[in-house]
Parts: C-alpha cells; sequence; structure tokens
C-alpha cells in the first residue's frame, strides 16, 4: 500500500477558539512528535485526512517546508455526534515500520475480501487474522483459520439464539396452559 502524500501548514496559535477557526476553514489541527524530532504543530485539510484514515493501517507522507515527514496516526479524536476529525496525533515512524504497515493492510484487504466471499463479517475475519499472524502464522493460513474460527463462532451463536428461543417459547406456552385443580 503506497504513502498518501498530504500537505501541511504549520500552526502556532492554539486554544480552542483557534481549533475551531482552523476547522471552519477546513482544516484540521494535528501533532507530529516521534523520531528524534522536535513536536511540531500542523493543521491538514479536512477532507484528504479523511479520506486517508479510510485506509487500513494508513501510512502518511506529511509535505511541510519542502520536506516530507513519514507518519502514521496515533490517536484521532472525534466530534461524537458529527462524526468529523477535531484533532490528530501523528508519530514519525521508520522505513521499516511503513513496510510492516503496508504487509498488515494488504493482509487486512485479503482477509475482509475473503470474508465477503463467504458471507462472514469482514472485520471479525479481519481481525483474527491479525491476531493469528502476530502470532507466526503466514497470510493464507491465517485467513483460512479466521475464516474457520468466524463460522464456528456465528453457528454457536446462531445455535445458542435457537436454544434461547425454544425455552422462550416453551415458558410462554406452558404459562398459557390452563391449570386444573382439582
Amino acid at each position: 500500500m503506497p504513502e498518501i502524500a498530504i500537505s501541511a501548514v504549520p500552526r502556532s496559535d492554539f486554544g480552542k477558539g483557534a481549533a475551531r477557526r482552523l476547522r471552519r476553514s477546513g482544516q484540521v489541527p494535528a501533532v507530529i512528535y516521534g523520531g528524534n524530532t522536535e513536536l511540531k504543530h500542523v493543521s491538514l485539510p479536512d477532507h484528504d485526512l479523511m479520506l486517508a484514515l479510510k485506509k487500513p493501517r494508513v501510512t502518511l507522507s506529511v509535505q511541510m517546508d519542502g520536506t516530507a515527514i513519514t507518519v502514521a496516526p496515533r490517536q484521532v479524536q472525534r466530534d461524537p455526534i458529527r462524526r468529523i476529525i477535531e484533532h490528530v496525533d501523528l508519530v514519525v515512524i521508520s522505513a521499516a515500520e511503513v513496510k510492516e504497515r503496508a504487509a498488515e493492510a494488504e493482509a487486512i484487504i485479503a482477509a475482509e475480501a475473503a470474508a465477503v466471499e463467504a458471507g462472514l463479517d469482514p472485520i471479525a475475519v479481519a481481525s483474527a487474522t491479525s491476531a493469528l499472524m502476530e502470532a507466526g502464522e503466514d497470510l493464507k493460513t491465517a485467513i483460512a483459520h479466521a475464516l474457520e474460527e468466524v463460522e464456528a463462532s456465528m453457528r454457536a451463536n446462531t445455535e445458542a439464539n435457537a436454544a434461547a428461543d425454544a425455552t422462550t417459547a416453551a415458558a410462554v406456552v406452558a404459562a398459557a396452559e390452563p391449570t386444573v385443580e382439582g
């Protein structure tokens, strides 16, 4: 997965009012830190940032003052109602971390595609695949095992729900039967 280039503008005004002004102008306040660099306060275009953050394990190439800094999102703060991005923390990453994140992104995309094809929950399969890969399995084996795990879990949930429905139906029938006093 390639890096997504995004332009940044350094910012020097801080606080709630300054952040609101930035957001009104279509920018998102952000902080870049880590990697033996000093803390940088920047603003990023909100639409470009939102599109970039929709990708799994995204890596951003932040263009600022003629230089490019490779970063990954560490924390994204969103408005709880409108779901707009209010602030983002970006951490500087190395070339090795970029390759690792790209491999993880490809695995997530492959797992989600396999889940859709099998008619299973893509998020559950992607999560299980990631966990299995962290445990040392290769991509194809991890996806196959994740599909089996999610399918077994769904089958167990379906059986448990059917048993609960049967118990409820039996209780309703028992409550509706007239009692004979004798």
